[in-house]
């Protein structure tokens, strides 16, 4: 069972290889569906939007063996529930480093260009005078402190395409990476979340969701930020105190926001949508991985998983809760 749209190669190459139950009008599927889909179909394939909780797994008529997920993170799954079920989750890990990477910097770049805030001005029916000396100018990123949280393969990739801009790269993460990489990056290891928070021109968020990272960056964390920093964030939106966040870049004690994320979505705070047509955020509907070939790659990856398990081999991107 497949919960939403996949591109036509990946449906159709479902199709040839197994019995596959297609979602052609693409709409998201309710929890009382899903819970139907784990009694009468033996794999399924969510995306991001579908949340498979553990009282879904705990159906004594669950027929479900494998839960392969249609994306990189996996929390939109109780994973401990469905491997103590005996149902084998599996992910697309190493396919949308470098998309994420190429929006994370998009980011990093419009925010403090006011590139977004520039644009409205010629499509929204803006009175343009023409160019001027002082008028709609923005922040040189070239030379300022780039703080990045999680310095996993897309945090490095973030950092090899922010090096090659000009900025300083700092990191946090639960361990210094290898030291040929931070040499490679020139990247300077914070072991204080908190010590870095406070130095930082700008902050790229892109470490994953789990109950450890569930608002990393807190209110008191966030009141730690300088002035004049940005955040931008491409990971997921419940690692930031949205709510804070909101209020601190309100009352310009944070310079702005990057956000391609949302604490709830797909709902977006009205206030973070004011702030927006302010200039002082730049706000995108989850697009950091949306490519053609990312969403074909993640696709091929999805069926590799499940006919190594269908031919009773380990999948290669089996997820275990030690692993989270």
């Amino acid at each position: 069972m497949v919960t939403r749209k996949l591109p036509d190669s990946v449906e159709t190459r479902m199709r040839e290889l197994f019995d596959a139950r297609l979602n052609l009008d693409d709409e998201p599927l309710s929890q009382e569906q899903l819970a139907d889909a784990v009694r009468t179909a033996e794999v399924l394939v969510p995306t991001v939007t579908d949340h498979i909780t553990a009282d879904i797994l705990n159906q004594p008529d669950c027929k479900l063996r494998m839960i392969a997920n249609f994306g990189n993170g996996v929390d939109n799954i109780d994973v401990a529930a469905a491997v103590a079920r005996g149902i084998t989750v599996t992910n697309t890990p190493k396919v949308l480093t470098e998309d994420t990477a190429d929006m994370t910097m998009a980011l990093i770049l419009a925010v403090p260009r006011r590139l977004i805030e520039g644009a409205s001005v010629l499509t929204e029916g803006k009175n343009w005078a023409g160019w001027s000396p002082t008028w709609m100018l923005g922040h040189r990123i070239g030379g300022k402190r780039l703080g990045i949280i999680g310095m996993g393969r897309i945090g490095q990739a973030v950092a090899r395409r922010a090096r090659a801009f000009g900025l300083q790269i700092h990191y946090h993460n639960r361990r210094p990476v290898a030291p040929v990489i931070a040499d490679e990056l020139g990247a300077t290891y914070w072991e204080s979340l908190d010590q870095m928070l406070a130095r930082m021109d700008i902050i790229s968020v892109n470490c994953p969701h789990t109950p450890a990272t569930f608002h990393l960056l807190s209110a008191r964390r966030l009141k730690l930020i300088r002035k004049d920093a940005y955040i931008v964030n491409t990971a997921r939106g419940e690692v930031i105190d949205e709510e804070t966040l909101t209020r601190l870049i309100e009352a310009g004690d944070v310079a702005g926001a990057g956000l391609d994320v949302f604490e709830h979505e797909p709902a977006v705070n009205p206030r973070l949508v004011r702030l927006a047509k302010a200039g002082k955020v730049t706000l995108l509907p989850h697009m950091g991985s949306a490519t053609i070939e990312g969403r074909v790659e993640m696709g091929e990856k999805v069926i590799i998983n499940i006919k190594t398990f269908l031919d009773n081999h380990r999948p290669p991107d089996r997820v275990l809760p030690s692993m989270l």
